[in-house]
């Protein structure tokens, strides 16, 4: 398996698209608001890879997984973190976690944060087991009740 940081010479977006979209494909009718995904175009993620750090994750020629990171003022906000589901519970989410780990380290930032959806309790449970703390549970614009949460690991300096 080799993981690449996205550049100018990835072309590979639509292959991309369906990797998130089939990642996140058992949130479909499990989440309110549904996904952010579901509104991602290809052109979108060639976009998102420009104004952050995107890694893909192949294996035998196929994309497996993805994560992007965007600075932020005291950590690393990791979105879109999405191992294929055939994929899943190989170590490949926390092989990308660690290339998130390194990033931050190399920008002198003190922590990762990410966010949750409320529903997703897995999600929730694999996450603290990999140093993630929850901080903080918040509303997407229009819900009255918690739709996500915050999760944050400090990282070792």
């Amino acid at each position: 398996m080799t993981i690449i940081r996205l550049d100018r010479s990835f072309t590979r977006w639509d292959e991309l698209l369906a990797l998130i979209l089939a990642a996140f494909a058992s949130m479909n009718g499990r989440i309110d608001p549904p996904s952010s995904a579901l509104r991602l175009t290809a052109q979108a993620l060639a976009e998102k890879a420009e104004a952050e750090i995107g890694h893909v994750a192949i294996e035998e020629g196929k994309l497996t997984g993805c994560l992007f990171l965007r600075p932020e003022a005291d950590c690393l906000y990791v979105g879109k973190l999405a191992v294929l589901p055939t994929a899943q519970g190989e170590g490949l989410g926390r092989r990308l976690l660690a290339i998130a780990e390194e990033t931050a380290a190399a920008l002198d930032l003190p922590a990762l944060r990410l966010e949750t959806r409320i529903e997703l309790t897995d999600n929730h449970a694999v996450f603290a087991a990999w140093g993630f703390s929850r901080t903080a549970e918040k509303a997407h614009p229009g819900f009255a009740r918690t739709t996500f949460v915050e999760m944050r690991k400090v990282l070792a300096r």
